[in-house]
């Protein structure tokens, strides 16, 4: 059966088209209480269902909110994702999702889609890349953005802005201080432990890992340990299991080298997120090795999965859903910043320096994460 149209809804309550649009659509321009209880149930009896792009250009609002991610399977997004899905339910808006993997040119076509279906904001998570492979898809991405901002769209993108983009009405950046926990957990480390400290870090360019890495190798420094050996490798649990494996091989040498079963000097392992820390941990289990018996190893971000985690892993917690409450809110109409009263500092997109122009760093309440450390870097073991 053919689903029942608005002229038909019209025909039955004895009005125009054009009021039961406005009736029906949200318009603000409403008829009186009797027409408009004519038209509705008019509707219900035949079942009519309004249509929603009708209903946005009535209300110059569609309710939905767009929201992309690398990988919605990685519990660091669907924390955020939690976190987004709250803020809109607080909006009465619905989300609409779309994975990545982490590709510019991919996120430019999320864009697109997303500004097509005329979403009110836009919600970017996951780490920005300067990588040269990423230059072109970074520009389409930059010019999408701005395309839809100067359409009245908002934006906010958690970690670090758009390389290119240059939008400065709606488009917001909410801040983590990756390079400043990072040094926080390297000097909680290195007070308790006077072993060699190595680093499992993302591919070089990619702006989150670099910025821990970054922050990890200032910490030691400051703390006056010689710098970290790093490992390159993807930035996710097999990457972690790739880095793994090369360090288990090591881990023998040096038990080999001692005559000691626990190595003597063990390795204290910095993997810059948590799955490739749980990758890392799994690939020396496969070699016989164990943590915290033969090395000691942290991660980054503190993920619901390290519940079930054993040995409990040391970490950064960092409040993953609070993080994408702040970015929704900071796109909601009326909140230009979020709310609160928040610092707004322009940074350049590419290098975190100031300049003018840029995206708004929003912090209606600054992002406060905390070094948690557990069994997996305990030295007694």
């Amino acid at each position: 059966m053919a689903a029942s149209t608005l002229t038909e809804v019209a025909r039955l309550a004895g009005v125009s088209p054009a009021t039961a649009s406005r009736v029906l659509n949200g318009s603000a321009r409403k008829p009186g209480p009797d027409i408009a209880d004519r038209v509705r149930q008019a509707a219900d009896s035949l079942g009519y269902i309004p249509n929603a792009q009708a209903q946005g250009l009535a209300k110059s609002s569609s309710g939905l909110i767009g929201l992309i991610v690398h990988d919605i399977a990685d519990p660091y997004f669907a924390a955020i994702a939690r976190g987004v899905q709250e803020a809109a339910r607080e909006q009465r808006k619905m989300v609409l999702l779309a994975t990545t993997g982490g590709a510019p040119a991919e996120e430019k076509e999320a864009v697109a889609a997303f500004a097509a279906r005329r979403a009110d904001s836009i919600v970017i998570a996951g780490s920005r890349s300067s990588q040269p492979e990423n230059q072109e898809g970074n520009a389409e991405l930059a010019a999408e953005l701005d395309r839809y901002c100067r359409n009245g769209g908002r934006v906010a993108v958690v970690g670090h802005p758009v390389v290119g983009a240059t939008a400065e009405e709606g488009y917001h950046v909410v801040a983590v201080p990756n390079q400043e926990l990072a040094a926080a957990l390297a000097g909680k480390l290195a007070s308790g432990w006077d072993g060699d400290f190595v680093i499992i870090g993302g591919p070089e360019g990619l702006f989150t890992s670099d910025d821990r890495v970054r922050g990890f190798q200032e910490g030691l420094a400051a703390a006056g340990r010689e710098a970290a050996d790093i490992l390159r490798t993807a930035f996710n649990r097999a990457g972690g299991y790739e880095a793994g494996l090369k360090l288990a091989g090591l881990i023998k040498e040096r038990q080999a080298g001692s005559g000691d079963a626990a190595g003597g000097r063990k390795l204290c392992i910095f993997a810059v997120n948590d799955v490739m820390a749980i990758g890392a941990t799994a690939a020396l289990r496969s070699q016989g090795l164990r943590i915290p018996r033969d090395a000691i190893i942290a991660g980054f971000d503190d993920i619901e999965t390290l519940r079930d985690f054993r040995p409990a892993l040391s970490t950064v917690r960092l409040p993953l859903e609070e993080i994408g409450r702040l970015a929704t809110r900071a796109t909601a109409p009326g909140t230009p910043a979020g709310g609160g009263g928040p610092e707004r500092v322009s940074r350049d997109a590419g290098t975190g320096g100031t300049e003018k122009g840029g995206a708004d760093v929003v912090q209606p309440h600054p992002i406060a994460g905390e070094v948690t450390l557990r069994r997996s870097t305990e030295t007694a073991a």
